[in-house]
């Protein structure tokens, strides 16, 4: 509570004392009592009343949101010039009086919504866009009395400066702006620039009012039920076309990855038969070489044989002896008796005058026993 508030009450207070005092004097009045001193009471009481209301008028306090226009019989026009700051002011009593504007921020709402704007019912705005269409625009205006044009404003527009300067003038660019976008550059990639538009638009004409615009928003676009339903049909259109060229890009897909399989396949054919054909070289190449290995160690073989026999003959004696079958037995003949088996004859034959018995290799085949039935 504000002094010039206590002041006043304080006023209202001497008011019912003089009233009281004059009831007192009545009373007393027509009890035929004196009324001598009820009188002077009552004088004092209507003094003090009146200087109570008197500087109760005077003083006006201001709050810290807002700024005070002195309506003024003293000035010429009818308004000081200069608009009360915040606080206790002092004003002339009973010739001039204050009106008080807030400077803070305000919000007007122009929405289809009844319960979000200040107009009931829809008060969204219907422009036409570039290409014919209607659109419906829920717009909010943020904005402030400019407190250095708090006179002006009061003398333009008094206190209907919302609903006779903000709703028209902003509805007004709203209409012009959109004019020149097409119906999906408002909804779409575009919309931020229609806001921006519209806000340096709204801004300037606020300006020349004496309001600060805050800020621009720009809540919600709709359209006609036609349009609406052309949108429809179009999305529904455009998905189904995704949904085609995403079965082909499946499609596509399935058949790249055949692809890789039958190549990754192919690819396992040739390198299992470049593998195999590998492996039956190196076979080949292997065996060909244990062979050569092995001629070379047979070739060896017999020419270390040759020179032991060409060294010894009778080396060749000893194998034809380890050759025979196991079941040949050895026999010692005179030299001059046939052989059996003849040997081989081994370098020239040797002259002898007279006889010699030589030992002889007689193979003998064991009789092999034989089972009589009875």
């Amino acid at each position: 509570m504000n002094i010039s508030t206590i002041v006043g009450a304080i006023a209202s207070l001497s008011w019912l004392l003089v009233i009281g005092a004059i009831a007192i004097t009545v009373i007393r009045a027509s009890r035929g009592r004196g009324t001598k001193g009820g009188a002077t009471i009552i004088v004092v009481a209507v003094v003090l009343a009146l200087a109570l209301t008197t500087v109760s008028q005077g003083l006006v306090f201001i709050p810290p949101e807002s700024r005070g226009v002195v309506i003024s019989a003293l000035q010429a026009g009818g308004v000081r010039q200069d608009a009360l700051p915040s606080g206790l002011n002092w004003i002339v009593p009973y010739a001039e009086n204050v009106v008080t504007y807030s400077i803070s921020r305000q919000t007007y709402t122009m929405s289809a919504v009844s319960s979000e704007g200040q107009v009931q019912g829809d008060d969204s705005v219907q422009a036409r866009t570039l290409d014919g269409q209607i659109v419906f625009v829920d717009a909010s205006v943020i904005y402030a009395v400019n407190p250095a044009e708090v006179v002006q404003v009061h003398i333009d527009w008094q206190s209907t400066y919302q609903q006779n300067l903000i709703r028209p003038v902003t509805r007004e660019a709203i209409r012009d702006v959109i004019s020149g976008f097409g119906i999906e550059e408002v909804y779409g990639v575009r919309r931020a620039e229609v806001q921006t538009n519209v806000t340096a638009e709204l801004e300037t004409k606020l300006a020349s009012e004496g309001l600060i615009l805050v800020d621009f928003v720009l809540r919600n676009v709709s359209f006609s039920d036609e349009y609406a339903a052309s949108v429809e049909q179009k999305q529904i259109a455009e998905q189904l076309a995704q949904q085609a060229e995403f079965v082909v890009e499946q499609r596509r897909q399935e058949a790249e990855q055949a692809r890789q399989t039958a190549q990754g396949a192919a690819d396992s054919v040739a390198i299992a038969a470049e593998g195999q054909g590998r492996a039956v070289i190196i076979a080949a190449e292997a065996e060909a070489e244990a062979r050569l290995i092995q001629a070379q160690a047979e070739a060896e073989a017999l020419r270390l044989l040759a020179e032991a026999i060409k060294d010894n003959p009778d080396i060749l004696t000893l194998q034809y002896i380890e050759k025979l079958a196991p079941n040949i037995t050895v026999m010692l003949l005179p030299a001059d008796n046939p052989f059996l088996f003849p040997l081989p004859e081994i370098g020239p034959p040797a002259v002898t005058t007279t006889p010699t018995v030589t030992p002889t290799v007689v193979p003998t085949v064991e009789p092999t026993p034989t089972t009589t039935t009875p």
